[in-house]
């Protein structure tokens, strides 16, 4: 076995180890943190919080890791500095998109969150003051007919 390929194969080892240890620390620092969240949106309801949190969290290992080894494709000869850089590359472009995924999911449960605020506003305060009504001008009387 050639020494280059030698370097791809400590780089995959290294990369997908950090890829499913970042994953699982996410996920459980996100579900935990994201639960609180979740049950301020569902405040009746408990359970829904809980199982929406459990979905979330096997959504964002499924998409979060199936895109980590999707990306993961080297071309062979990679010389030890290619190698380290392909690693460092990889493992910044799978942290950008999981600040994106994680970005966009806190924006869809701030409008959830956002409507059903709406849909509890108080109601208005009954008016205090009350203004006259304007006394509307009356029609001259008709002509009489000669």
């Amino acid at each position: 076995m050639e020494t280059t390929n030698q370097y791809l194969i400590v780089v995959y080892v290294i990369y997908a180890v950090t890829a499913i240890g970042l994953t699982a620390w996410l996920a459980r620092t996100l579900s935990k943190n994201g639960a609180v969240f979740l049950h301020d949106v569902f405040k009746d309801r408990e359970g829904l919080a809980d199982a929406v949190n459990q979905l979330l969290v096997v959504g964002f290992y499924m998409l979060n890791l199936g895109y980590a080894f999707y990306i993961l494709k080297a071309e062979e000869g990679l010389t030890a500095f290619g190698s380290v850089q392909f690693l460092v590359n990889h493992l910044a472009m799978l942290l950008v998109t999981l600040a994106l995924i994680h970005f966009v999911n806190v924006l869809v449960f701030w409008k959830i969150r956002g409507r059903r605020e709406q849909r509890q506003l108080p109601m208005p305060v009954a008016p205090q003051v009350r203004v006259p009504a304007v006394a509307q001008p009356t029609p001259p009387p008709p002509m009489p007919r000669r």
